[in-house]
């Protein structure tokens, strides 16, 4: 029997050296975590980005309360020139006519007026060639109120996104809680499983001593062993998640998945005596959801496309003006060099089309007031499920405790009777097997309550008061 005991003696020792070569490690508390989030998530820094592209969109619709300058070049090649041609009869068929009534017979000045009255006078103007560059301006005056609503369109625009940026926040720190107290219960898991198989692997110690003075049978002590076999195989498989739970983690945080750091987390899973009411949630949730303050946006912005779209049955008034920087072949005279003025536009009638625009605002200002009623319906029945897991999770973490309390003094009565001889190998093993899933068991409840709470208070647009919960646990 003494190579049974050597060989669980190399088992120990080459556990002990493999202990002995563990990566670097990084202590990381929750805040910690929540702080790399913040900085490294690239989910966050989109909805950032998301952020600053509404406040340029905001700034391109206030630019139309500023006047517009515009600039532009011309060359024309005309077919032929600029000029004014005027026949000369115009002129010396009334004097031929005054000569006649005065003057009957005089035929020499009639044919000195008839050969001059056959010419045309012809004046020039401009060339066929002509180059202008001008630089124009228009400031909009009145438009009928639209570049307000657009300017409200523009902040409310702002609102939405930073709405959305909240939820991408509130989002992400779920899937923080998830991934950081995860990979804490994996790791209380691999340290139950650890406490576990060394207990069944001095069970087995004890099994073959008592085997060699006879006090027990082959079988038990292959039992034994049996036991101790499955509960490393355990062990191994903990470990295993283990590490998923360290990829899932780093992934989340942005840290490198070669990079073989060890990830240890410091703020433990907890469990609050005492919840605040239903109601509590379901008030915050009404005011706090970014789902339904988003929507509500939304509304606003139909009900201003709406006034946008009544606008078109208004004028716009607009002052203008011209300068012209260089003209090339034409004069002044004919073209002045500087112009302004102030005019008006109105749309008298555009075949009903304003009319189905407003129509079309209107049908999506009442769509999105449908959405916000049922979105709110939705998410109370949201806020109903989680805070009902989050009770149970609650009172399973409490009744288990007491659990555990028995579990540990059972353990304790049949390792003694063991040792006298008046318990089975069977009773110890099962005692040491109920500890361990009791144990499980809790830390699970523990785990469920915090991923739980999270998610309920993310519902609820308020995931940064997590910590106060979690610094109130017993």
């Amino acid at each position: 029997m003494k190579k049974y005991k050597w060989c669980l003696l190399l088992l120990c020792g080459i556990w002990s050296a493999l202990s002995a070569q563990e990566p670097p490690v990084m202590m990381l508390s929750f805040e910690e975590s929540l702080q790399r989030l913040q900085k490294n998530n690239h989910t966050i820094r989109i909805a950032d980005k998301g952020v600053e592209q509404a406040r340029e969109e905001q700034g391109r619709l206030n630019s139309f309360w500023y006047p517009s300058v515009q600039s532009a070049g011309t060359y024309v090649h005309l077919s032929e020139d600029i000029a004014v041609k005027q026949s000369l009869s115009y002129y010396t068929d009334p004097v031929k006519d005054w000569i006649h009534s005065y003057l009957s017979g005089e035929a020499l000045l009639s044919g000195l007026l008839d050969l001059v009255g056959s010419n045309t006078l012809t004046v020039p103007l401009a060339p066929c060639n002509l180059t202008t560059v001008d630089l124009t301006a228009e400031w909009v005056l009145f438009a009928g109120g639209k570049r307000l609503q657009a300017g409200r369109i523009g902040q409310s625009l702002v609102d939405v996104a930073r709405e959305q940026r909240a939820q991408v926040d509130a989002t992400q720190r779920a899937l923080l809680a998830e991934g950081y107290y995860g990979l804490r219960l994996a790791q209380q898991n691999v340290g139950v499983r650890e406490e576990t198989y060394m207990a069944l692997c001095r069970h087995y110690e004890n099994a073959v001593k008592m085997e060699e003075v006879g006090l027990v049978n082959r079988a038990v002590r292959l039992f034994a062993q049996v036991m101790m076999d499955e509960t490393h195989r355990q062990l191994k498989a903990a470990q295993k998640e283990e590490e998923g739970a360290q990829s899932v983690l780093k992934q989340l945080l942005n840290i490198d998945e070669e990079d073989e750091t060890r990830i240890v987390p410091t703020s433990p899973l907890f469990l609050n005596e005492e919840l605040p009411p239903k109601e509590y949630f379901l008030q915050n949730l009404y005011t706090g959801n970014h789902l339904l303050q988003e929507l509500t946006i939304q509304e606003q912005i139909a009900s201003r496309q709406i006034r946008i779209d009544q606008s078109a049955y208004m004028p716009n008034i607009a002052l203008f003006g011209k300068q012209t920087l260089y003209a090339h072949n034409i004069q002044s005279n004919l073209l002045p060099r500087t112009m302004v003025g102030i005019g008006f536009t109105w749309n008298i009638f555009d075949g009903l089309e304003r009319e189905k625009k407003i129509r079309q605002s209107r049908l999506t200002r009442q769509t999105v007031e449908l959405g916000r009623e049922k979105a709110k319906d939705e998410l109370a029945v949201g806020v109903d499920k989680l805070y009902n897991l989050l009770q149970k999770a609650q009172d399973n973490g409490k009744a288990l405790h007491t659990s555990i309390e028995l579990s540990e003094e059972l353990v304790r009565m049949r390792t003694r009777e063991f040792a006298e001889g008046m318990a089975t190998s069977t009773e110890v093993i099962d005692a040491e097997t109920l500890l361990s899933n009791v144990k499980l068991l809790r830390l699970a409840a523990y785990y469920e309550y915090d991923v739980v709470l999270m998610n309920l208070l993310a519902l609820c647009g308020m995931p940064e008061t997590f910590t106060k919960y979690s610094e109130m646990y017993d």
